[in-house]
């Protein structure tokens, strides 16, 4: 294969495990694989869902002719672009930006208000020297190891939902934020999604010891496939922080692609998890929620939140007709905190007790 040095603009954060600079080396001989990561050319000006999220935690807008690292991958949302690896690829191929990440695919279903995914030219495969020879460089490299069992982890905070877009991620970092305050050692983590660090880092910002996701795992876009032996390394790691609780958001919904469903089905994750905040947009959805969680999982929902909050009008009804505690997690902050907080506290009491 023929290698050649090259200085990118920027690195795409799904690529954040590989710790690249933009000096680095490509290939002309590329492996249509996800995970491996790939140097493009923006071939085009986007006005809308036009910035990339990059390795040094900034948002930058992309320009016709700018080139950065980008990660090959796969991706099925509801709310954005799908796509997926072609099964063959060269140099000067032109390929699709997938998400705000820098996951790379063919796109094949848009979301129109994206208008169409930003197209990009492949310039080559990222490698790196070692032992001498020249090497593909994959997230997977890098990755946190998977673990099949679960034998011990502190207690776990699952926030899941419906959809894209509910308000998980505001509510995880709000959680993260009271329980640090009262004086918890937090560790945090998103389980299930497409590669993106906005994510961890409002969770990271609200004082959690620790943070990691599923990319951290080697996995760019999570699916049925892995993603519970992934999330068992993940959980096993933050452990390794000595944290008194984990908060963890689960990215997309219960029903969907991302594997959220195989997640909370696992009873060896699930026999460590205290509180289920759910997030949801409407009363159709919450009530689905309480259905779906009592019949499939056989758990209780312990706050719900979302959109479906926004006024009196669903906290009433989730609360008198579905008999679970609603709050709003931008109203109701406080509220939400103290009722994770108090599980906490009692599940801690009930433990030294016994």
């Amino acid at each position: 294969m023929n290698i050649k040095p090259i200085v990118v603009d920027y690195i795409g954060s799904v690529a954040t495990p590989c710790k690249l600079k933009t000096s680095l080396h490509i290939s002309d001989y590329l492996l249509a694989q996800e995970g491996y990561c790939v140097a493009v050319e923006v071939l085009e000006h986007k006005e809308v869902y036009n910035q990339i999220e990059c390795t040094d935690e900034t948002f930058r807008n992309y320009k016709e002719g700018d080139t950065f690292i980008g990660v090959l991958g796969a991706r099925q949302a509801l709310k954005g672009y799908s796509g997926r690896v072609p099964k063959h690829i060269e140099a000067n191929d032109t390929l699709n930006v997938l998400n705000m990440g820098g996951i790379i695919g063919n796109c094949i279903s848009i979301l129109p208000e994206l208008g169409p995914a930003l197209r990009v030219k492949v310039l080559g495969a990222v490698v790196h020297e070692r032992n001498g020879q020249w090497r593909h460089v994959r997230i997977q490299d890098f990755a946190i190891p998977a673990e099949e069992v679960l034998e011990e982890s502190v207690p776990l905070v699952i926030i899941s939902g419906t959809s894209m877009n509910t308000g998980k991620t505001f509510a995880a970092a709000e959680i993260v934020r009271q329980l640090t305050e009262k004086g918890y050692r937090v560790a945090a983590a998103k389980l299930t999604g497409a590669s993106l660090m906005r994510d961890t880092r409002a969770m990271r910002e609200g004082g959690a010891v620790a943070c990691h996701t599923f990319t951290d795992a080697g996995i760019v876009t999570s699916s049925g496939y892995g993603v519970v032996a992934a999330a068992k390394g993940i959980i096993k790691q933050l452990n390794s922080y000595q944290p008194d609780v984990i908060v963890a958001e689960l990215g997309d919904g219960f029903i969907g692609y991302y594997g959220v469903d195989d997640l909370l089905l696992d009873k060896e994750i699930q026999r460590f998890v205290f509180a289920h905040v759910v997030a949801t947009t409407d009363l159709v959805g919450a009530w689905a929620s309480c259905e779906i969680f009592r019949e499939r999982y056989g758990a209780k929902i312990s706050v719900m939140l979302g959109p479906v909050t926004d006024n009196e009008v669903g906290k009433r009804f989730i609360r008198q007709t579905l008999g679970v505690d609603a709050f709003n997690a931008v109203q109701d902050t406080e509220e939400l905190g103290n009722l994770v907080i108090d599980r906490l506290e009692k599940l801690n009491a009930g433990t030294k007790g016994a």
